[in-house]
């Protein structure tokens, strides 16, 4: 299967896709990132890190990890590949601007002297052989998109306060929860039900695309969760993870 981004070439963002895989028939690895977006200031330091769980440290340390550049209207390119402690990088000029290393399980990406240039998409693959100059990556089609880059030199910050709110629609036999979460930026957000036992729902949700409200850099986004009416009186949550805060929201106590 292919791996395609939601939005890969989304203006002034970064966005790191993390490839889920297998190694030989063991246990599904999983690559995550925490931060879902990150804004830097010009002539500062970002650092990337990609979580590797699901493998023991033996097999993370001999994975070669890449690391990937997409920068708008441009063509995708390897910047640096690393095993264990070296980085081996696709151009030398390269190697004062970026640089890898490996810990327990984490791969961190640093890109240095931050600026609007650097605003693009960056991401991480992994492969267990490194044979060939252009090895293959299996990829499920569930692709974990996250996190983004900034240069603060390239906006406008005003003094944002993300406003969120639940709402309710019944339905026949069905109830409809509502997550709105508004005026936020940078655009980039995560926003995913749980229920009571904080478990992921991802049956019968629908997570809308992020638009712009204002003329003032803010942005809004919508995610829906429908459930049978007879579970009225569980408890769901839209938990939503951003660069300014983090808020998880139930749906007892909706008027």
């Amino acid at each position: 299967p292919r791996c395609s981004p939601l939005s890969l070439l989304e203006e002034l963002s970064c966005l790191f896709c993390f490839l889920s895989s297998f190694l030989d028939g063991q246990a599904q690895v999983l690559l995550r990132q925490r931060q879902a977006s990150i804004t830097r200031e010009p002539t500062e330091t970002a650092q990337i890190e990609c979580v590797f769980e699901g493998m023991s440290r033996a097999a993370f340390q001999a994975l070669y990890v890449h690391w990937y550049r997409h920068l708008p209207s441009r063509a995708p390119e390897l910047i640096l590949f690393i095993q264990t402690a070296q980085a081996y990088y696709d151009n030398d000029s390269y190697k004062n601007k970026y640089s890898s290393k490996k810990g327990m399980n984490i791969c961190t990406f640093t890109i240095n002297d931050i600026n609007p240039n650097d605003e693009g998409t960056y991401y991480c693959a992994y492969w267990q052989n490194h044979r060939t100059s252009k090895p293959q990556v299996a990829c499920t089609e569930s692709c974990t998109l996250s996190g983004r880059l900034s240069s603060a030199e390239s906006h406008t910050f005003l003094s944002w306060e993300t406003n969120s709110e639940i709402l309710q629609k019944e339905h026949e036999n069905q109830i409809t929860y509502v997550c709105l979460v508004e005026k936020f930026y940078p655009e980039v957000i995560r926003v995913t039900w749980t229920d009571e036992k904080n478990e992921e729902v991802t049956g019968n949700v629908v997570k809308g695309d992020t638009w712009k409200a204002t003329e003032n850099e803010e942005y809004s986004i919508g995610s829906w969760l429908t459930v049978p009416v007879e579970n009225k009186d569980k408890k769901y949550y839209c938990k939503y993870e951003h660069e300014s805060q983090e808020r998880s929201l139930p749906t007892q106590g909706i008027d």
